[in-house]
């Protein structure tokens, strides 16, 4: 599998990061590789915040998966603090080689560097391959989720 380094998104990452948020039929509707300007803003945004980790995953000087973790202090759970990850892509050519599981073994091992009691995350309803791949991680369906746009 060669060498993985997980490190900070930078500016130059941007690009391939929304090309792999495009790379799915969800992420093709509500994603556009053609202008970068407002995820170069938001993730200069990720950046300033030191509560948000966008990394993505390289191997061979490749980047070929990505992931947001957002540590999230709280008064619930006896003051806990979780952490929830979002937006993990792995490239195309990556899938089923294991960069997933290494994505989020990262995750948790951060969340636990950050003092975290409890890592969540959502998953769209339709992608079952996603929901088996988390449980088989150790992560449990225990919430109905609700979104309301904007």
């Amino acid at each position: 599998m060669g060498d993985l380094e997980i490190r900070p998104a930078t500016a130059d990452d941007v690009p391939v990061i929304v090309a792999m948020l495009a790379d799915d039929p969800l992420g093709a509707q509500r994603e556009s590789p053609d202008d970068l300007a407002p995820y170069l803003a938001a993730r200069e945004r990720l950046a300033a915040d030191p509560n948000q980790h966008l990394v993505v995953a390289v191997r061979e000087d490749r980047v070929v998966g990505t992931l947001q973790l957002t540590v999230i202090p709280g008064l619930s759970r006896r003051g806990a603090t979780r952490s929830i990850i979002e937006g993990v892509r792995i490239h195309a050519d990556e899938r089923g080689s294991g960069l997933g599981t290494q994505l989020i073994e990262w995750a948790v091992d951060e969340s636990r560097r950050q003092n975290c009691q409890l890592v969540q995350l959502t998953s769209d309803v339709t992608r079952t391959d996603a929901h088996r791949f988390y449980e088989r991680l150790g992560f449990t369906a225990s919430h109905v989720g609700f979104k309301l746009q904007l």
